[in-house]
């Protein structure tokens, strides 16, 4: 699993960064992206990637600010310009609907492939065999929403050692093996699967969060994740204009990882009044997260590795 920030910023584009939008990478998982939020020019940062947009199955919206959703119209347009056909399938709060559906309709925009559009409400928005989704709504001054992504448990790892000694012949038998199932074989041996597979694993838990307040819900939603995303849009000189604004200081998305115990921090949705030089005093204000912490750049991937330690990169967009 690989979060890439496409937007990092705050309100409005500056130089530095783009309104809000991360990918969340499951090509190896299941062959697909989600996006999380859209806002303006967020196909112009994808251009920029090796991502391709009819890849994209699932779409998003924490809240109905235009710096999380001007960009949705377009996107949705260039996807079946670009040969999308799959289904697509857009979350978000009440609205979603009669802002995408009219934005169509006006500009005359056909889509080549389905589209669903569910608004939500707190809960299991999203469940199947290998994830569930969950929804709640934070603290921002208007409905704005935090998401859960949660992979169920895997599988164990087929024993080859094991399979060798129960002559377990190569083909759609060890698939039935991994996947749990006992089997018989054609000599009458019967082998069952936990005699060759080592125990399943935890799948791993990403929690990305609207724009909001310190909140409690905010820490539900994170409680014990291998990675919390969490807007930081003020520094502690700033934590009056963050309450009356609807937002967060680096400090109070510090305070969330540390109480969910979250195994990782990434903070975005970061005010253009900061700029590289601010980034060593503003990193000593999450260090209260008491886990690694990070401040999210346009174009920095963050790739959740299998001992549960991240590895980061940032590519260039020139």
């Amino acid at each position: 699993m690989e979060l890439i920030f496409l937007g990092t910023g705050a309100g409005m584009p500056s130089k530095q960064r783009n309104t809000s939008s991360v990918v969340l990478n499951l090509v190896e998982e299941r062959g697909t992206y989600w996006l999380i939020d859209c806002g303006e020019a967020t196909q112009h940062q994808l251009l920029y990637t090796s991502l391709k947009p009819r890849r994209i199955e699932k779409i998003f919206i924490t809240h109905m600010h235009g710096d999380h959703i001007y960009g949705l119209p377009g996107l949705l347009g260039s996807r079946s310009f670009l040969g999308g056909t799959e289904k697509l399938t857009v979350f978000g709060p009440r609205g979603i609907e009669d802002y995408i559906r009219l934005s169509l309709k006006l500009t005359r925009t056909h889509l080549t492939y389905p589209l669903e559009i569910i608004e939500i409400k707190p809960g299991v928005i999203f469940q199947d065999k290998s994830f569930q989704i969950f929804a709640d709504k934070l603290d921002h001054v208007i409905p704005s929403y935090g998401f859960r992504f949660q992979q169920n448990e895997l599988p164990g790892e087929l024993l080859m050692d094991k399979v060798r000694e129960f002559s377990v012949p190569k083909g759609p038998l060890l698939g039935r093996l991994k996947s749990g199932e006992d089997i018989t074989l054609d000599d009458g041996t019967f082998v069952k699967s936990t005699d060759v597979t080592s125990p399943p694993r935890a799948g791993f838990t990403v929690t990305i969060l609207g724009d909001t307040r310190l909140s409690e819900t905010s820490i539900q939603l994170a409680n014990d994740a291998d990675i919390l995303v969490h807007e930081a849009t003020f520094d502690d000189t700033g934590e009056k204009m963050a309450a009356d604004y609807g937002h967060s200081t680096f400090r109070q998305a510090a305070q969330v990882a540390k109480a969910a115990t979250a195994a990782h921090l990434i903070v975005t949705h970061i005010s253009a009044r900061f700029t590289k030089e601010n980034e060593p005093s503003l990193l000593a204000e999450l260090k209260e997260s008491g886990c690694p912490s990070f401040i999210a750049s346009d174009f920095t991937h963050y790739k959740l590795l299998r001992d549960g330690s991240i590895e980061s990169f940032t590519t260039s967009p020139k």
